[in-house]
This record gives C-alpha cells, sequence and structure tokens, in this order.
C-alpha cells in the first residue's frame, strides 16, 4: 500500500470528527503515536498545527447555527492560551514514557466519562 495512502485517510476521518466538534485531534494523536510510530513529543507538534487549520474550517459552520456560547469566549480564550502555553512546556519537559502515560490516562478518563457518564437532556 502506498506510503501516504493511511496517513491521507487518517487525516480525513480525523478531519471529519473535527468538523463534529468530536476530538479528531486526539484520535490522530493516537494514530501517529500506537499506528504510525511516531515519537509522542512530534506527533504532539503535528496534531497542534493539524488542529489549526481544521477549528478554522469547521468554526463559521457552528458559528452560524449558534453552536458557540460568545460570553464564554473571552474567557476561555485567556486561560486556554495561558495554560496551553505552560502546558506545552512543562510537555517538553518531561520523558516520552511519563507523557504517553499522562496522555493514557487522559483518554481512559474522557473514555469512562462518555460510556458512565449521564446523558443530556435534548433540548
Amino acid at each position: 500500500m502506498n506510503d501516504w495512502l493511511i496517513p491521507l485517510l487518517a487525516g480525513g476521518v480525523t478531519g471529519v470528527l473535527s468538523g463534529f466538534g468530536v476530538g479528531g485531534g486526539t484520535l490522530l494523536l493516537v494514530y501517529m503515536t500506537v499506528f504510525a510510530g511516531l515519537d509522542q513529543h512530534l506527533a504532539q507538534g503535528i496534531n497542534l498545527l493539524y488542529f489549526l487549520p481544521a477549528g478554522l474550517m469547521a468554526l463559521p459552520a457552528h458559528l452560524k447555527n449558534g453552536y458557540v456560547a460568545k460570553p464564554a469566549l473571552l474567557p476561555a480564550i485567556a486561560a486556554g492560551l495561558l495554560l496551553a502555553g505552560a502546558s506545552a512546556w512543562a510537555a517538553t519537559a518531561l520523558e516520552v514514557g511519563a507523557l504517553r502515560k499522562c496522555f493514557g490516562g487522559f483518554l481512559v478518563v474522557i473514555g469512562a466519562m462518555e460510556l458512565f457518564g449521564k446523558a443530556e437532556k435534548e433540548k
């Protein structure tokens, strides 16, 4: 199989998920580290570059349909920028093994919350 076909499919599937706001970038990170064999630090850097255009492409549709809580934007962006910078610094200081364990733990917690969390009432 061509060397570009599997990454193209992974990018396409995670792009669709990103458009839905489901965390396609997180799944892309799993693909890159588990299946493509990339170093965790390298995969995280690629994932950050992937997320920027993917998020920008999905944002107009979410804005148009009223799925963005505008009053929460400024506080969320401010906190996100501050903590993303601090976390990126911390992640580059961690050994790859510790970073992978932290990421794996994050996935387990999120997965458990999705499986066992209470379903939201539909409006």
